[in-house]
């Protein structure tokens, strides 16, 4: 889980004010004690944590909150507030050009995930109607051009390259005219990067922006580098004045210092965060939502924005009509799962939906493998089982489980399930339809 150590105990403690009827000075300066050793354990900055507990206090001990019905409560409210802020209060989007080609240069420290991330980006704004173009400006590192043309062609989105021996600013210049006279609206540059900042890979970025004047310079960095991400980050914008940061492999940092200091640090906000390895795993980065997903209070926008992406609403009501005259077959039940799949890790969406803490979350067995297992037990079904279950004799259950390479207590698993919840629709059914003739509920039992 992301942030998972800090999230433990922010909410842990944060409860302990909740549950207190009045609230002391004496109980909020213990309580923010706690506070700022979970941000420092969570290699938040030490200038930031302690500005941080600065505000938060200082709004905390105000008469407002001493007099109110529920000070806890409100504590909990500043809390989430003051973290807002502290990663940079609303969303911020990419600027793009209102009358010309929008050129964006992502640039950052070699094994950062510059490469795939560029092309991540390339395909979260195609999807977003744009005609992004990539550029290979890497000439340095080998196959970084391959691997852009790899990433480039798994998410349909063209690929400029001249080689590795032309100079870099020339190939970003070629590739604006390129972009150009192809009708791309988007050019996204791929620099090199070195595994330590050095004088020789700043200057050549700065003459790419001195002759192409990106109207977006993006500074990509792994957020499991913790303190050393800021440091660097720092020196980026000092060279280069970024526009903005993005936060890769935060989906496996459980400490997250780095998504709460370099907005901070660098007053540059964090634009997107790359939440998995997956090429459409590249999100627009939320302060407000994150800053509740960290104090427990979940991400119900983006759970909605998930399930309306990856949802068909027209086949939502297919499914609904087939539910409720219990025509439900392993078909329907196959494509639910491909559609549920395409949302992400079952562990990030159960950290949206609120009151999900991460003690609880704990607790509840996430695997994945589950969702793939099922997949292949209901593929080696044949068309006439997956309409028609009952008629898997013994037989056909050995034979479907050597198929999927599972065990044939996994199939009786599964179609044990697929009845029981054949059997729980048709009681909702047999709900709605009591509701609809006596006008109420008529609930069975």
């Amino acid at each position: 889980m992301i942030f998972e150590g800090l999230a433990d105990k922010l909410q842990s403690t944060l409860n302990k004010l909740k549950s207190k009827g009045k609230l002391s000075e004496k109980d909020v300066s213990a309580a923010m004690r706690e506070v700022k050793l979970a941000l420092l354990e969570a290699d938040v900055n030490f200038k930031v944590v302690k500005k941080f507990i600065q505000s938060v206090k200082e709004r905390a001990v105000g008469k407002e909150v001493m007099e109110s019905l529920t000070p806890g409560q409100h504590v909990i409210k500043i809390v989430n507030e003051e973290l807002t802020s502290l990663m940079g209060e609303t969303e911020s989007k990419i600027d793009f050009a209102s009358n010309s080609t929008t050129v964006i240069m992502m640039c950052g420290l070699q094994g950062a995930g510059k490469t795939t991330t560029t092309g991540k980006l390339g395909a979260l704004l195609k999807k977003k109607g744009k005609r992004p173009l990539l550029v290979a400006c890497d000439v340095y590192r080998p196959a970084a051009i391959k691997q852009l043309e790899v990433v480039g062609s798994k998410v349909e989105v063209p690929v400029f390259s001249m080689g590795d021996k032309q100079n870099p600013v020339n190939i970003a210049k070629a590739a604006i005219e390129h972009g150009k006279k192809h009708g791309n609206d988007v050019i996204i540059l791929d620099t090199a990067g070195r595994l330590h900042i050095d004088e020789d890979m700043m200057t050549e970025l700065q003459n790419i922006k001195n002759e192409v004047k990106p109207n977006e310079i993006l500074f990509v960095v792994d957020a499991m580098t913790g303190q050393d991400a800021v440091t660097v980050a720092q020196t980026f914008n000092e060279k280069l004045e970024i526009n903005g940061v993005i936060l890769t492999k935060l989906d496996g940092d459980a400490r997250g210092g780095a998504a709460l200091s370099i907005r901070a640090v660098t007053e540059k906000p964090i634009k997107f965060v790359c939440m998995g390895e997956k090429l459409d795993q590249l999100e627009t980065f939320h302060p407000d939502r994150m800053a509740s997903r960290i104090l427990g209070m979940g991400d119900v926008l983006s759970l909605i924005e998930k399930a309306q992406a990856n949802f068909d609403a027209q086949k939502a009501l297919e499914l609904e009509k087939k539910l409720r005259t219990q025509q439900f077959t392993f078909d329907d039940f196959l494509e639910q799962l491909e559609q549920m799949k395409n949302m992400g890790p079952l562990s990030q969406i159960l950290e949206m939906i609120p009151g999900a803490n991460s003690k609880q979350l704990k607790n509840i067995s996430v695997d994945d493998k589950e969702l793939v297992r099922i997949e292949a037990i209901i593929k080696s079904m044949t068309k006439a089982e997956r309409h028609n279950p009952t008629i898997i004799d013994g037989s056909r259950r050995k034979r479907i489980a050597a198929g999927s390479g599972t065990k044939i207590q996994d199939v009786n698993k599964l179609l044990k399930q697929f009845k029981e919840t054949k059997k729980m629709m048709k009681k909702f059914s047999d709900m709605g339809k009591g509701m609809k003739k006596k006008g109420k509920f008529n609930f069975p039992f």
